[in-house]
């Protein structure tokens, strides 16, 4: 079902497309359209997070004809996809790297929703641009500062409390600057089912976000969670980030790596950590559509005096162009 409302979004979002299902719904036929836009809203199937639509949203957004504006409904924060949390944190600053920026790049989100019911809204808005810029983006630099949100919906507001106190008593032995809100959602804004969940983001002095996140059990699935260990094993999951290292951060690879592949042609680097078997799988896509190779070279950690393995991602980008940004 979750795909079946992934392929609705993506109707909606261009015009001209043709899609065909066969009856089993094994085999799918589809004939792109052009990237249309605008102002629209989706309700997300609530078996997958909004982060699963959002993440394919934010690699099309900057090639639509018009600027999109889009409300998107369903769980906002789950255990299986990227939360909205996250996705604002970490890929927009990445966006605005490549020179898609402006006052209309952001998410907001007006409700929180947790599964299995979900019940969340977020706004996604995003402008369009003509060309990308190529990046040079290889020293990730120190961590200066760490930023986190802990939430919690339908359940006592000193669950975030409990947690913020947690993660800093294990990230307060590295690092003096840690900020951590409580955003604790009353009434109609938390949705239609009890959890809590914690997001923190690391920022380094060159401009490098690195996130880790963590939601508490279904209601009524698994067993239950205490707040504390749910803060610890979210700091230990950053620092697990932190040590992978690399100037973006493991949920945004595949991302980066398709908008330097989108670029001017002109040479784009990029420092990451070890690749994730999804970019792995996504880099193959990017030689199967765009016949682009990137030259990939592995730095040791002791090259690097930090972290684990490292891997320089260089590519020469295809020219891409937005044909179909209309000229005012």
């Amino acid at each position: 079902d979750f795909e079946a409302s992934f392929i609705r979004l993506i109707d909606k979002v261009t015009n001209g497309s043709r899609i065909e299902i066969n009856q089993t719904g094994t085999t799918l036929y589809y004939q792109p359209g052009l990237l249309y836009g605008g102002s629209l809203e989706h309700d997300c199937s609530p078996s997958r997070g909004i982060g699963y639509y959002l993440e394919s949203l934010l690699c099309l957004a900057p090639f639509m004809k018009h600027p999109l504006k889009i409300v998107l409904r369903g769980v906002t924060n789950d255990q299986v996809d990227p939360s909205v949390d996250v996705l604002k944190a970490t890929a927009l600053p990445l966006l605005k790297k490549f020179g898609i920026d402006g006052e209309s790049l952001e998410i907001k989100i007006n409700r929180r929703g947790m599964p299995p019911k979900g019940g969340g809204e977020i706004l996604f808005t995003c402008p369009v641009r003509k060309v990308l810029q190529p990046v040079q983006f290889t020293d990730p630099g120190k961590i200066k500062r760490i930023r986190g949100t802990a939430f919690s919906v339908r359940v006592s507001p000193q669950m975030a409390n409990r947690m913020v106190e947690s993660a800093r008593g294990i990230l307060n032995k590295f690092l003096p600057d840690i900020y951590i809100y409580t955003d604790h959602m009353k009434g109609v804004s938390s949705g239609k089912s009890p959890g809590f969940g914690m997001c923190l983001t690391a920022e380094t002095i060159n401009g490098t976000i690195l996130s880790a996140e963590l939601a508490s059990n279904p209601q009524g699935q698994g067993a239950a969670v205490l707040p504390e260990e749910l803060g610890q094993n979210c700091a230990k999951l950053l620092l697990e980030e932190i040590y992978r290292g690399g100037c973006v951060d493991s949920t945004n690879q595949s991302l980066a790596l398709l908008l330097m592949t989108l670029g001017q042609r002109d040479v784009s680097k990029v420092l990451l950590g070890p690749l994730s078997p999804y970019t792995i799988e996504f880099l193959r896509h990017l030689r199967s559509f765009f016949q682009i190779m990137f030259k990939i070279e592995t730095k040791t950690a002791e090259e690097e005096h930090m972290g684990g393995e490292k891997v320089l991602m260089t590519c020469v980008g295809i020219g891409f162009c937005n044909l179909s940004k209309t000229i005012r």
